[in-house]
């Protein structure tokens, strides 16, 4: 997958600044801030294996046949549908879309096919239908679904259009 540096040094650099400035305070925030970051990797370290493991179970048993024909770069239209309504249904948040859609990228699915699953996750987000539904109503969520129902679409197409020949990993 990408590489991963530049952004592990970023992170670390606003940690470590962050922590400083907690501190600097005086008043034990940083304690405070350390305690809720624990709480967060002890709640979310489970749901990453996991998701990193479907990824890399992905890469090695689905036959690049099988991705190349349904995902992949020559799979044109179908493969963008595909793409998008699988990322629509995809439960969870980025640590369960993000790894997934970045080992079928490893795998040989096309770009365009996995900007219309990550469009798909973050716009149409299935899962999410009965809470939106429940808070904003069904007259705005009606509206927000039939405003954005093509947009996953149209990003796959468009960046098989624009980036259809970028080679991402290999």
């Amino acid at each position: 997958m990408g590489n991963l540096l530049a952004p592990t040094i970023i992170m670390g650099v606003l940690a470590v600044g962050l922590t400083a400035i907690a501190y600097r305070r005086g008043q034990g925030e940083y304690l405070a801030g350390l305690k809720q970051a624990r709480t967060i990797l002890i709640q979310i370290a489970p749901l990453l294996v996991f998701a990193f493991i479907v990824a890399g179970m992905i890469q090695v048993l689905v036959p690049t046949e099988t991705i190349s024909k349904y995902v992949g770069t020559g799979s044109g239209f179908a493969g963008i549908l595909i793409g998008a309504f699988i990322g629509g249904l995809m439960p969870g948040g980025p640590f369960i879309s993000l790894p997934i859609a970045a080992g079928l990228l490893v795998a040989g699915a096309g770009t365009g096919t996995m900007v219309a699953f990550m469009t798909g996750w973050s716009v149409w987000a299935v899962s999410r239908l009965p809470i939106e539904f429940g808070i904003m109503g069904w007259k705005f969520t009606a509206i927000r679904l039939a405003s954005s129902f093509f947009f996953p679409i149209l990003a796959g197409l468009l960046a098989n259009l624009i980036f259809g020949d970028v080679v991402l990993f290999g």
